[in-house]
């Protein structure tokens, strides 16, 4: 293959990596290492240091650098407030206990030096959003425990990567320089170039984008040039300064006020998918199974120690004192996947200790690789049962998550919660929310898609989307926000407030606008017609000795909104399928209105 072949190739394996990792709800580095190494070690279709040459140490730097700066963006020191105490603790603490364990257990099992010791401590403390996301869909643990490791992988990603740059630092200068009070002033010069640069550059680009001095368009690319440059000019001025620089320059503008990185911050994160999936397949083709071979057995009682150990102690010195059962922590305590960040981080760091002659630098990628791919298949195939085994799973019906807050779509929430389907009303409207709140409801204040619910709305116990306000556009918009999320056919909406004869005219195709539900007819204005004139959502069961036909003759005016099966699944009421129910299924209807006196 020539050159561009396998570019092309690489990029194309990864896309379909993560779109397979989409369908199975599966963390996407497990495919991506796979593919890496069939591509490498395995079939030899290419040679990473023999394709890129010199400028692979250079790609593999700027690509962590752009992953460390993304992740960087994400820690808002506002938000540090409101994610509680354990999970405070769990990135504090809870950091020095894992770390430290860590660091104890490399040197005497693996026989590293306590200096490399403590940068694989460092590094193992990252779990990171990108593969505790997948798991929690799959996993699908109470609302409770999710947020916490929601929030506990958010925030951990730029706290660890930035200890593991500090450290690694230091054995670049103690290596470097002969005596204790050179390697102090070097380090703390180290420090200080990246931090100064990475302060100077996050202040002027921020001030660049309150002033508008930036046109929105160029944003992004702004974005990226400007991490790309410091990074560079970083390094240049200090060796082993620029991904400290990038970090310290993301916290800042995340914290800048009235400097808004929303589009910068989505944009990084399209780019990072397609960062991280080209970086791990071009290093996953560089592992040798040899050195994994020379590990020997310590790599496995090293990973026994991260999962029944490390993570459990760090748990239960963060959990002490709080309101979490010890059924939750031993959760939380299994659930602690290593990904993206340790693998990139670890493979920069062992290139330029390698060039640097630290001895045993060697090992800290197939290291790092081996206790990143034990967590995540250990915990992928065990964690659900696990959640059950503990009775902390959610109920195996699929949950709705509800657009709009108004008189029907409580009353159908409110008749889903009593079958134990979880739902949730989203809302910008606060006063439209009150109602299903003093009902016992869960609700969501704000807009679903927004990254505030990003950060904040737990969307795992949720599988489908019901588009039930009263403005038809606002409900498309949703539509497409949760297509990917859900699937399109998982997705519905309410028709558009039109005539049946104008219908196919004011709704877009529907892979943009959802599916429709009940027919063309039934809009927002018509069910708030009949709510107003008495009709309710009820509940009936089907059974041999009353069946659909007897149903359907008691309720001659009633609409069928949905079918739920005794396995928990449910079926929506739409224009394009034809319900069917059998005995033992639920029909929730919408019933006809009260006869007058």
């Amino acid at each position: 293959m020539t050159s561009l072949t396998i570019l092309g190739l690489i990029g194309f394996i990864g896309f379909l990596c993560q779109w397979f990792s989409s369908k199975v709800k599966l963390p996407a580095i497990l495919f991506l290492l796979l593919s890496g190494v069939l591509l490498g070690p395995v079939f030899s279709v290419f040679d990473p240091n023999e394709l890129f040459g010199d400028l692979l140490f250079p790609f593999i730097s700027l690509s962590v650098a752009v992953i460390l700066f993304e992740g960087a963006l994400t820690l808002k020191r506002n938000e540090l407030k409101e994610i509680g105490q354990p999970v405070r603790r769990m990135v504090s603490v809870g950091v020095v206990v894992n770390a430290g364990i860590m660091t104890v257990a490399a040197h005497y099992l693996i026989g590293m030096s306590w200096s490399l010791s403590a940068l694989f401590g460092a590094l193992m403390v990252v779990t990171g959003p990108t593969v505790i996301m997948p798991m929690l869909k799959t996993v699908r643990p109470t609302p409770k425990i999710a947020d916490v490791l929601r929030w506990e992988g958010i925030v951990i990603d730029p706290i660890g990567a930035l200890i593991a740059v500090l450290v690694f630092e230091w054995i670049a200068v103690q290596n470097a320089a002969a005596e204790v009070s050179e390697i102090f002033t070097v380090f703390a010069g180290t420090v200080a170039i990246g931090f100064l640069i990475g302060v100077a550059a996050g202040y002027a680009f921020g001030l660049m984008l309150r002033h508008h001095l930036i046109p929105e368009k160029l944003h992004n690319f702004a974005s990226l040039a400007a991490v790309c440059f410091v990074f560079a000019i970083s390094d240049d001025l200090m060796h082993e300064s620029g991904l400290l620089a990038v970090t310290v320059m993301g916290m800042l503008l995340a914290n800048m006020k009235d400097v808004h990185i929303e589009s910068i911050l989505e944009f990084k994160e399209d780019l990072t998918v397609v960062f991280v999936s080209a970086l791990f397949i071009v290093l996953a083709a560089r592992l040798d199974f040899e050195a994994f071979a020379a590990l020997g057995w310590g790599a496995l009682v090293l990973l026994l120690v991260m999962q029944f150990i490390a993570r459990p102690l760090k748990v239960a010195a963060s959990f002490r004192g709080s309101d979490f059962t010890w059924k939750e922590q031993a959760m939380i305590s299994w659930i602690g996947p290593r990904g993206i960040v340790a693998a990139a981080v670890s493979s920069v760091f062992a290139l330029r200790l390698t060039e640097l002659g630290v001895d045993g630098a060697d090992k800290l990628v197939p290291l790092a690789f081996s206790i990143i791919i034990g967590t995540v298949v250990l915990q992928s195939l065990t964690a659900r049962p696990m959640a059950k085994a503990l009775g902390v799973a959610m109920p195996a019906t699929q949950g709705v998550l509800i657009i709009g807050a108004n008189p029907f779509s409580i009353a159908l929430a409110e008749s889903l919660a009593k079958q134990d389907v979880h739902t949730i009303l989203c809302d910008t409207n606060w006063e439209n929310l009150k109602q299903a709140r003093s009902v016992g409801l869960n609700t969501y204040y704000g807009n679903p898609s927004s990254e505030h619910a990003h950060m904040h709305l737990n969307i795992s116990p949720y599988g489908m989307m019901l588009g039930l306000s009263s403005h038809f556009e606002y409900n498309v918009t949703q539509a497409n926000s949760f297509r990917d999320e859900f699937g399109a056919r998982n997705v519905y909406t309410l028709a558009p407030n039109q005539s049946s004869t104008r219908f196919h005219k004011h709704v877009a195709s529907p892979h943009k606008s959802g599916r429709i539900l009940f027919s063309e007819e039934i809009s927002y204005s018509i069910i708030r017609k009949k709510v107003a004139q008495g009709c309710s959502v009820k509940v009936t069961e089907l059974s041999d000795e009353f069946g659909l036909e007897d149903w359907l003759e008691s309720n001659p005016t009633a609409l069928m909104l949905l079918v739920l099966k005794p396995s928990g699944d449910i079926v929506f009421n739409t224009i394009d399928d034809e319900l069917h129910a059998e005995p033992g299924v639920k029909i929730i209807y919408l019933s006809e209105s009260k006869d007058k006196p």
